[in-house]
């Protein structure tokens, strides 16, 4: 007979689950791991005062282009020497600030700020009030319709629209330099009368080119009486209603470009897909064709032709 197996002895009683393993415990040097972190002291706030010493630079500047304001600072001068010789028992001295120069009109410092005002509004003025958005929108439509992405580039896009924008708007500026600009050079003309004159050749370049559609919405939304004559429509309504127009004119052109290139890919889609090569996306295929089409065809000097013409 096999003897009994031998009595094992008890296994120990497990440790609770709440009990903190050895390796996780805390030192005394150390935090504990969900001890919450300190707040940190606040920082001091450099970023406001340096934006608010630029703030206080820039106040004083405008005050000081003005000459309002300079006389105010002069006089706040003034008084601060008087007080301060008054309680030192003396006299005050009189101080006087005068601004010369200029026709009555201007003065030099305004005029610098009236230029640096000319020339941060000019590009919108130029998106605006000629035939920039036409050339613009019409020369990016011709781009996407090509198939080619990124040529030519922004910049070959947007100089040409320029040039061309300043050869179209050519009578519109000899006439300005003619009749308001010239003579207000040599001071035979006011700046109001300057202002008006010049404001003439482009609102007729502009009523030239803006549907009556698109004039009577803006008229009707400003809630202004019916105007009698071109007179009668102010600035701010007859501009919006010439770059609406000018968008409408230049997806009509774009539609027109748009068209022959469209059926060039559905033929080029067409070959394919009996061929059997569905796999070959088409563009990569008719956009040698089309870039032949185009030169054949003297493409650029089709279109900017027939965009110098829409304007005569």
């Amino acid at each position: 007979m096999t003897p009994p197996p031998a009595a094992q002895p008890p296994a120990p009683p497990a440790a609770p689950l709440s009990a903190p393993r050895p390796h996780l415990r805390p030192r005394p040097h150390q935090r504990p791991l969900c001890a919450p972190r300190p707040l940190s002291a606040p920082r001091r706030p450099a970023a406001l005062a340096l934006v608010a010493l630029a703030a206080v630079l820039l106040s004083g500047a405008l005050l000081a282009l003005s000459p309002l304001g300079l006389e105010a600072a002069a006089q706040g001068v003034g008084q601060g020497i008087a007080q301060g010789l008054g309680q030192a028992g003396g006299t005050a001295p009189a101080l006087q600030l005068s601004l010369n120069g200029g026709d009555g009109d201007w003065v030099g410092a305004l005029r610098i700020l009236a230029l640096l005002t000319l020339m941060t509004l000019g590009p919108g003025a130029i998106l605006t009030m000629t035939c920039f958005t036409r050339i613009i929108i019409v020369f990016s439509l011709m781009r996407q319709a090509l198939g080619t992405q990124q040529s030519p580039p922004n910049q070959v896009i947007i100089a040409l629209s320029l040039f061309m924008t300043a050869f179209i708007m050519q009578p519109v500026w000899s006439t300005i330099q003619r009749d308001a600009l010239v003579p207000y050079m040599e001071g035979q003309i006011s700046q109001t009368v300057a202002i008006d004159k010049t404001l003439v050749p482009v609102r007729e370049f502009m009523f030239k080119h803006t549907r009556e559609k698109d004039l009577a919405l803006f008229v009707q939304a400003s809630g202004d009486a019916k105007p009698q004559s071109r007179d009668d429509i102010k600035l701010y309504q007859l501009i919006p209603s010439f770059v609406l127009s000018e968008l409408k004119t230049a997806f009509q052109i774009g539609f027109m470009i748009y068209v022959p290139f469209l059926v060039l890919d559905m033929v080029v889609a067409s070959i394919l897909m009996a061929m059997g090569m569905m796999m070959l996306p088409p563009i990569l295929i008719s956009l040698p064709f089309k870039l032949m089409l185009f030169v054949l065809v003297d493409g650029w000097n089709l279109l900017v032709m027939n965009l110098v013409k829409s304007f005569s």
